[in-house]
């Protein structure tokens, strides 16, 4: 299946439309991240043309960036600049270095709860979302290290354990997709300003942000306390698998009427328990993420209408609060009644970067 799942991506990349007409967005960023892992399992150029093609579009010869206003202070917009600092380290055009500048620039003036994370939108005040954590810790921490400011990649950890220790809900051992730091939201409990469902890929984002930034740390110090906890989290998901292998849209409710598998957590999941084998937290992680990789190649990659074999089972978007006329309260109900969208990247992304970790174990 391996060469066959090759060949979905490179298709799915020459055929790749820009997510929102070409304006620089998140969306692109997690295909950005799964050709880049690509590139780095195998050295085939191929990920890496696709890469460089699709960034080019988007980054001017001043390093503007289509589309972006840095006073949005959208945290998501923080992701794909990963892979500016990648282009920027292996052509050394300056273009992309400013492009990278201009996204800490803002991270510079990003609000924040008094807690110290940041805020996940400037029209979400005062609320933390595990997205965020994904969106915008690791590229603060590359960026760090490629401008020698050892600062950002401590303050990229702080912000992680802090908003781990936030969103934390004890008796499931799992977290919460939103915090309200003012408790101003419908959404958020009144007490803990948590939102009051677990949504899978929302954990997927946090799992695939503490792997990440795990990999950039040194071995010592809060490095270990992000290994314990992703450690904790990884045996508390291993038993909310399906029997298949793969994990469900509202993760810890298997009886909920209408729950389903979904394609994108699981194959974050896949990337997270692989990536953690490869970094030592333990060989049996390995077989977990291959398992649940082949069970997505065996079950949601499949034809579509017209043949083409695509990514089945993905969740669309799922947010909290008001959004196109919408409140989006957080329940599982909620979570369930958002559209499914086959061959959507926040699912072939991951599934990109799960690929490429097995890539690595061969």
């Amino acid at each position: 299946m391996t060469d066959a799942l090759m060949s979905y991506f490179d298709a799915y990349s020459r055929d790749y439309a820009p997510y929102k007409g070409g304006n620089w967005c998140y969306e692109d960023g997690c295909l950005y991240r799964g050709l880049i892992a690509l590139h780095d399992a195998t050295g085939d150029m191929r990920w890496y043309q696709h890469l460089k093609r699709l960034v080019d579009a988007q980054v001017d010869a001043d390093g503007q960036l289509r589309g972006y206003v840095l006073d949005e202070y959208n945290i998501d917009n923080i992701l794909p600049g990963r892979a500016l600092i990648t282009l920027f380290q292996t052509t050394g055009d300056g273009r992309y270095r400013k492009a990278a500048e201009r996204l800490a620039e803002q991270l510079q003036s990003h609000p924040r709860i008094k807690a110290g994370p940041y805020w996940h939108k400037l029209r979400y005040p005062h609320q933390v979302w595990l997205d965020g954590l994904y969106m915008g810790l690791a590229f603060k921490a590359e960026y760090g290290a490629l401008t020698h400011q050892p600062v950002m990649l401590e303050d990229a950890v702080d912000e992680l354990l802090v908003s781990l220790d936030l969103t934390a809900d004890a008796p499931s051992g799992l977290y919460r997709h939103g915090y309200d730091e003012a408790r101003l939201q419908a959404w958020a409990d009144a007490q803990t300003g948590l939102s009051p469902a677990h949504w899978a890929r929302s954990i997927g984002w946090l799992a695939m942000a503490m792997v990440d930034l795990l990999e950039l740390l040194p071995q010592d110090g809060k490095a270990l306390i992000v290994r314990e906890k992703l450690i904790a989290l990884l045996e508390r998901l291993q038993s909310l698998r399906t029997v298949d292998g793969r994990w469900l849209q509202v993760i810890d409710q298997p009886d909920l009427d209408g729950n389903y598998a979904e394609s994108s957590a699981t194959a974050m999941f896949a990337y997270v328990y692989l990536k953690a084998a490869r970094l030592g937290l333990g060989e049996a992680y390995g077989d977990i993420g291959l398992q649940s990789l082949e069970s997505l190649e065996r079950l949601a990659l499949l034809p579509d209408v017209s043949g083409r074999i695509v990514l089945h089972g993905i969740c669309c978007v799922a947010g909290l609060g008001g959004f196109d006329g919408v409140y989006r309260d957080g329940s599982p109900a909620y979570y369930l009644s958002e559209a499914l969208k086959n061959d959507d990247i926040k699912g072939v992304g991951p599934l990109m970067m799960a690929q490429a970790e097995r890539c690595l174990r061969q």
